[in-house]
């Protein structure tokens, strides 16, 4: 039996800092939005920007909100099972939203959870517990699923404004690795690599495992294209035929293992 692949580790230091980094460049990018745009339309369902904005900021006031809790007694979740928790929270996460959207302005909100993250954050030991909604998890690994659902969200409003946004790039870093050990995770295995260059590299898919040389399924695409794919904001066989995605090998067909994260 193959040796089971080593749990990645992430920077706190470094992931503190992208949260904050990457959330500044959505405040800086609603500061400027007029009530018509915030009004515009989404990706996501029935949401409009406003109520997108207010997920955003709920992404990240959470934390603070986590921290003024009582610790949990005992960890449930890891980082990487975080993203297969999260779908079935699909319908609570909808509904908190809409409430908070209509309860202050979109500047308001993400000012309001900017404040809290830094006032509560940085103090906090990375391995305390936070009562998150899918279960107990240290908060150092809930910050990594804050960068995961901040870069996808900022693509989610770069979308609806028809601009590109920033991303900072420990974030976007960070969600592209842990949306790929998510599909390790899925699909364990070893016949397929799978390659976001420069941020992961990933073996998954049951079947012949390759030791040396180049893999005969070896899938390869750009950090942004994965994020797409493994939330759903893209289809996998469009990207392969746009060549977005290279996929080479007889078990290099991701499609039944997507997306991971909706």
């Amino acid at each position: 039996m193959p040796a089971r692949a080593r749990a990645r580790t992430y920077d706190p230091v470094k992931t503190r800092a992208a949260v904050a980094a990457q959330f500044e460049h959505i405040r800086e990018a609603v500061r400027g939005l007029d009530r018509e745009r915030l009004g515009w339309p989404t990706r996501l369902g029935g949401w409009t920007v406003r109520e997108l904005v207010a997920h955003l900021a709920m992404a990240v006031e959470a934390v603070g909100r986590h921290l003024e809790q009582p610790a949990p007694p005992a960890r449930e979740v890891t980082v990487t099972g975080w993203v297969a928790a999260t779908a079935a929270r699909a319908g609570d996460i909808d509904e908190d939203t809409r409430a908070l959207a209509a309860s202050a302005e979109p500047v308001e909100l993400l000012d309001r959870a900017a404040e809290r993250f830094a006032e509560l954050v940085p103090a906090a030991p990375g391995e305390r517990l936070l009562a998150a909604r899918v279960g107990a998890m240290r908060l150092d690994d809930f910050l990594v699923t804050r960068c995961v659902e901040l870069v996808v969200h900022t693509d989610d409003l770069a979308a609806a404004l028809g601009t590109p946004l920033p991303y900072d790039r420990q974030a976007l870093a960070a969600a592209t690795r842990l949306l790929a050990d998510a599909l390790a995770a899925k699909a364990p295995g070893g016949s397929v690599e799978v390659r976001v260059p420069p941020y992961a590299v990933v073996q998954c898919v049951e079947g012949p495992r390759h030791t040396r040389g180049t893999p005969p399924n070896v899938v390869e695409t750009t950090p942004l294209t994965w994020i797409r794919l493994a939330t759903g904001r893209a289809d996998w066989r469009e990207a392969v035929e746009s060549a977005e995605v290279t996929a080479g090998g007889e078990r290099a067909d991701l499609a039944p293992h997507l997306p991971l994260l909706g």
